[in-house]
């Protein structure tokens, strides 16, 4: 233990003595292991989902065929993103009356990456007092210390009901385009439902992490079960679609159209929030797929 660190902190700052462990120490611990995982190659390790691996980017929870007819409103906010980030900002937006939103979510349910993630096992690695949002206005107590997959999931539709949100969710539903308008003082989204949303504010909460795999050599040519966490109940042969995943999966992220984007766009995530997980359409990375033998998620 260095000297340094012996010494008294001012302000009553605790001593490592006090405290029981040298929190010099311990930062140093960390940042060693965030260098362990830290690749230079950063996201480029990672490849869109197209051409023999697009079934990996269906949803295998939602029924095919889903249809409803074309919204065309005028809103006070469209939030893009119906996981924790989405969801606490519709919270909180009615809390000051603003209730005048939808949200725009690509999956079946609100969730987030926890809708997607339902492999055995998946649990988050932050305490879920501070994880889980919500928890004194939903009145719940979250089970365990770290919370299982699907009681972070069944917190998720806990707030959607408590809050009334479902009846202000557009699921199993893309963004194609998002325009400000200076004169009129609104976006315009677009969806690929045939929407046409008019809103003064715009929350993106769409999730950085979406619609990537790794890139590992065999994957083309492997003839064994490839598995992805993202959607921990489906293994299939590489190259051939399951028979559940039939229903479009893609990405709400918006693109801006052209001008200056104006104050009144927010970006809103919750992967500040650190999970044990990957977010959607995230597969696990692999050294060597080609020699992949079929293999339990979690």
């Amino acid at each position: 233990m260095s000297e340094a660190t012996m010494e008294a902190k001012p302000n009553g700052i605790p001593t490592p003595e006090e405290l029981g462990f040298d929190p010099a120490a311990l930062r140093q611990k960390y940042a060693a292991e965030r260098a362990k995982r830290l690749r230079a190659d950063g996201n480029n390790q990672y490849q869109e989902i197209t051409g023999a691996h697009e079934h990996y980017n269906a949803d295998p929870y939602v029924q095919p065929g889903f249809t409803r007819p074309a919204m065309h409103e005028e809103l006070d906010a469209v939030i893009i993103g119906g996981g924790f980030g989405g969801l606490l900002a519709a919270a909180r937006l009615q809390e000051v009356g603003i209730t005048e939103i939808r949200i725009i979510e690509k999956a079946g349910d609100f969730g987030g990456t926890w809708y997607w993630n339902r492999y055995p096992g998946a649990q988050c690695d932050i305490e879920s007092y501070v994880y889980l949002p919500l928890l004194e206005e939903t009145g719940y107590m979250p089970k365990e210390k770290y919370s299982f997959a699907p009681e972070i999931y069944e917190h998720a539709q806990r707030i959607g009901k408590h809050f009334n949100l479902y009846k202000r969710a557009c699921f199993q539903t893309q963004v194609k385009d998002v325009r400000w308008d200076d004169g009129a003082g609104r976006w315009t989204i677009t969806t690929d439902r045939g929407d046409v949303f008019k809103a003064r504010f715009m929350i993106m909460s769409s999730g950085p992490l979406n619609r990537s795999f790794p890139r590992s050599r065999g994957l083309r040519s492997s003839k064994g079960i490839l598995s992805t966490q993202a959607v921990g109940t489906t293994t299939t042969p590489a190259g051939t679609p399951p028979a559940a995943c039939t229903s479009s999966r893609t990405n709400a992220s918006a693109s801006s159209g052209p001008g200056r984007p104006p104050f009144n766009v927010y970006r809103i995530s919750a992967s500040t929030r650190c999970s044990s997980t990957y977010s959607s359409a995230r597969l696990p990375r692999s050294t060597n797929a080609a020699t992949s033998r079929p293999t339990r998620n979690g």
